[in-house]
């Protein structure tokens, strides 16, 4: 008599479950997959990403492994052994091998040469159809039935399923639109694992401007500036944005009162500029409007001879201060700066915006919270509960925008199948 297939049960078929899936198909192809989604189809954070171009991984991964590994903050020695394993080379070979090629950015980011997530999803799940792994859609996680059965709900109503060994990736509540709330902690903590409410990641935040400056400069970018906060500085460009109060799509046009920043430099910050918040006080981010000037240099070419010139033409032809950025210096700063010299020398080297608060998770690129770390042992399977394994952004760690995030979330579904083997392998 045939003896029957050890069913594994993945759900959440975004990077770390597709990874997963993938190289337990080909560690143990004599299993039973199962891929089960809340959506209509897989991937959709990933196709979302990929709309202008999927950033899978950053050069420094390549060049500089260790370096790559601190990105990750507290979770970098969680990390650094995943990445060891399969980090931005493994990934890229990976890539190959499904006929995507890469191609490295000016900025160190690597994309696939099409720069489209879609053609290296398709050859990732036709490899997977290929090797006997289904994909289930329309099905959303919610808990256990009496029996230790996996919960579902879909269209027809609740359904269960038995598995030998579960991995759940479901990944965090940024983007809820793409199918993923929240909502899955409820069972987890249910059963005594210990988990952090999820909190925004790589965000925007609401900052102190008049409302009528963002009214005016809502959507402009603020270029080749120097942000800081305590003592981490990053330099490019953010974006000037405006909200409705009190965060609601209801709220009319006529009540916007808050204005924002976000962008690279600002996701970067984010990390700590949150943690601060909640930590209560003044928070206060420091723009250099001119990093590549010194203080010394920026207070000489103030000092040159104005003429006949206006004020705002002595800024635009001395230091090309014009535009949003002139009036951002005007906006955050007393008119009796303007009439002094080192004054205005040092706001223009360090202009100082106060910020009140994070954006709603719903807008973040990405979250921090979920389940701790410290619930799961060295094979992703939790402590508490034999036989099921947690990956990805459901878990208690975060990383900056740049290929971290897609990296990280990668290294943990590859580290995660070969747990699910192991665990299999010893139930034997």
């Amino acid at each position: 008599m045939q003896e029957k297939k050890k069913t594994v049960a993945i759900i959440g078929a975004g990077a770390s479950g597709l990874m997963a899936a993938d190289r337990l198909s080909t560690l143990r192809p004599d299993l039973s997959i199962h891929l089960f989604d809340a959506m209509p189809s897989p991937a959709r954070k990933i196709l979302m990403a990929g709309k202008t171009g999927l950033n899978i991984s950053h050069r420094s991964g390549l060049a500089n492994p260790d370096a790559f590994a601190k990105h990750y903050g507290k979770a970098t020695d969680w990390m650094q052994p995943m990445l060891e394993e399969f980090g931005t080379k493994a990934i890229l070979d990976w890539m190959e091998m499904l006929g995507q090629p890469h191609f490295i950015g000016s900025t160190g980011r690597i994309f696939p040469k099409v720069m489209k997530a879609s053609p290296l999803l398709r050859a990732l799940m036709k490899r997977l159809e290929d090797r006997g792994a289904t994909l289930a859609t329309k099905h959303r996680w919610i808990g256990w039935n009496e029996a230790g059965a996996l919960l579902f709900h879909t269209e027809q109503g609740e359904q269960c399923f038995e598995a030998d060994a579960c991995l759940l990736a479901l990944g965090g509540p940024s983007w809820p639109r793409l199918g993923t709330d929240g909502a899955f902690l409820t069972p987890l903590i249910a059963q005594g694992i210990a988990c952090a409410p999820y909190r925004p990641s790589n965000c925007g935040f609401d900052v102190e401007l008049p409302e009528s400056f963002g009214k005016e400069w809502a959507g402009t970018p603020v270029k080749s500036v120097r942000l800081s906060f305590g003592e981490r500085s990053v330099s490019g460009d953010f974006v000037l944005s405006q909200h409705a109060a009190g965060n609601t799509p209801e709220t009319r046009e006529s009540d916007i009162a808050h204005c924002g920043i976000e962008g690279g430099p600002v996701y970067a910050l984010s990390a700590l500029i949150r943690d601060a918040l909640e930590k209560g006080g003044s928070v206060t981010l420091n723009i250099d409007l001119r990093p590549n000037l010194t203080l010394a240099q920026v207070k000489e070419r103030l000092c040159r001879p104005r003429g006949k010139q206006s004020f705002s033409n002595h800024l635009r032809r001395s230091l090309k201060l014009q535009g949003v950025q002139a009036a951002l210096l005007k906006a955050l700063t007393d008119k009796s700066v303007m009439n002094d010299v080192d004054q205005l020398s040092n706001a223009i080297k360090n202009l100082s915006l106060r910020v009140t608060a994070p954006r709603p998770i719903a807008e973040a690129i990405s979250t921090a919270g979920g389940v701790l770390l410290e619930e799961l042992d060295d094979r992703m399977m939790v402590k508490r509960a034999p036989g099921l394994f947690i990956a990805g952004e459901m878990l208690d760690w975060e990383a900056p925008t740049g290929g971290y995030l897609l990296t990280g979330c990668f290294s943990q579904g590859f580290r995660a199948a070969k747990g699910i083997a192991h665990y299999l392998d010893a139930k034997a």
